[in-house]
């Protein structure tokens, strides 16, 4: 999986939010808020190819989370990152 060219990770005073550049008008009911985790993981992610063992492994190396539930959480969001269009 890769982030899809365009979108990238914007931060409005303590949000974050992924939009697609490029645009003349921004469609705001397409805009995607990021968590403190999930900004971390786009982090870790951006630019390079990844899959759920990719995040799998970031969780459990920063955050004190069991292999197990890293990998659900890390499926569950490559699942909405890929049901919003954000990933390929």
């Amino acid at each position: 999986m890769k982030i899809k060219n365009g979108f990238t990770l914007h931060q409005i005073g303590d949000e974050h939010i992924i939009m697609h550049n490029g645009t003349g008008n921004v469609d705001f009911s397409n805009i995607i808020s990021l968590n403190p985790t999930a900004t971390r993981l786009w982090q870790h992610v951006e630019g390079t190819d990844f899959n759920a063992d990719t995040l799998t492994d970031f969780l459990t190396e920063n955050y004190e989370v069991d292999a197990e539930t890293a990998k659900r959480d890390a499926e569950q969001l490559i699942k909405n990152w890929l049901e919003a269009g954000i990933i390929e």
